[in-house]
């Protein structure tokens, strides 16, 4: 273990008040807590279950009952990816000297809530790193949302997205980049006529279209592909078409790439691109109008803040503390402690050694957008 550099907080007393940094999480509160995640160990499968449309016929009377329409069952697989631990340590006569400065207790406190600090922001950027597995977008790229005063369109055309898609009515959420949100609490007038209570409830700005609205420090500014001259093929494409084969054209169509084409007004995002013509393959529900047999012209949306609006069920986020044998391990202590900005449970373990000590929070997780339909972009 690396020693700790305390010489500067040493000579004098102090009293301990630093007060830890905290970056805003909104997406840890709005999205699916998977509960399954506690008998997963790291990298296995949790089957989640996705069922095709009903099947739906003409009634015709008769003397027999008919046989029912045979249906495939779907699935998709989330993962518990990363374990990771925050720690630190101690020797007794780093100990000592802090007794003498600002206090050993209020340092370790504040090293620990460092450690939280950490963690939670890796997993609020693996949550916002989904937006390139969403399904439409709206909005301009470089243009803030809610820039014009009392006018909240912005969230109700990106709502309209997922109720085209067929989220459900309700918990759906919207979290937004800190630009997003000063125009909102600067512009807005129904900010102020908002209730007293809404940053008490996991820092909700304001419900707006249906939809709780928060603000995140990790929403993504992502980058453009540099394609150029793409068009579709000419095989022509049905509404719903999730494969669309281009031709002609060069540079990359980047997955999380946000494009149209021509004479669509529907803004999708790319989930497989490609470097040279070829297949690329956008989000469920894919084409919301069908391209003809004629080859349209494909434009890539510049780099753009990924404001993300979603349904809570489309999100999830398993987590767990991080896998000890059966047999223990040499932990001398453990509990669980829960970080009250992002609701998540950590498990903090103390290891003792010769004549030093190791702390660490530890937690296991992964991210996994179980239903692009019910998820949308608003461009920022």
């Amino acid at each position: 273990m690396a020693e700790n550099t305390i010489s500067a907080i040493v000579p004098d007393i102090y009293e301990a008040l630093d007060v830890v940094s905290r970056e805003l999480t909104g997406l840890i509160p709005s999205v699916t807590l998977n509960a399954s995640a506690q008998r997963a160990g790291i990298n296995q499968n949790i089957v989640v279950d996705v069922e095709p449309g009903g099947n739906v016929s003409d009634i015709t009377p008769a003397m027999t009952i008919p046989e029912p329409t045979g249906q495939t069952s779907g699935s998709t697989i989330i993962q518990i990816t990363k374990s990771r631990a925050a720690e630190f340590g101690f020797i007794g006569d780093d100990q000592k000297k802090l007794n003498t400065g600002p206090g050993y207790m209020g340092t370790r406190a504040n090293k620990i809530a460092q450690a939280i600090r950490s963690l939670v922001n890796e997993v609020e950027i693996d949550l916002a790193g989904l937006q390139s597995t969403f399904s439409r977008a709206y909005g301009t790229p470089g243009t803030t949302p809610f820039g014009t005063a009392n006018d909240y369109t912005d969230a109700s055309n990106v709502m309209k997205i997922l109720k085209d898609n067929g989220s459900p009515i309700s918990d759906n959420q919207l979290v937004i980049n800190t630009s997003a949100g000063a125009n909102f609490i600067g512009k807005q007038s129904a900010v102020n006529a908002a209730g007293t209570d809404s940053m008490l409830r996991q820092g909700v700005l304001l419900d707006l279209a249906g939809m709780p609205l928060r603000e995140s420090a990790q929403i993504q500014t992502a980058a453009a592909g540099t394609g150029t001259n793409y068009t579709s093929s000419a095989a022509g494409f049905a509404v719903g078409s999730t494969t669309i084969a281009l031709i002609t054209g060069s540079g990359t169509v980047l997955a999380g790439d946000v494009i149209t084409f021509a004479g669509d007004p529907n803004k999708y995002v790319v989930t497989t691109g490609v470097a040279a013509p070829g297949n690329i393959v956008i989000a469920a529900p894919g084409l919301r109008q069908a391209l003809p047999a004629s080859a349209k012209a494909v434009s890539i949306a510049a780099a753009s803040a990924r404001n993300m609006a979603f349904n809570r069920s489309a999100l999830v986020l398993a987590a767990r503390s991080p896998a000890r044998p059966e047999e223990g391990d040499m932990a001398e202590d453990v509990i669980v402690i829960t970080d009250p900005r992002s609701g998540l449970s950590m498990e903090f373990a103390m290891y003792k050694g010769y004549r030093k000590v190791r702390y660490e929070v530890g937690l296991a997780w992964g991210v996994k957008n179980i239903k692009p339909e019910h998820t949308a972009l608003l461009l920022g």
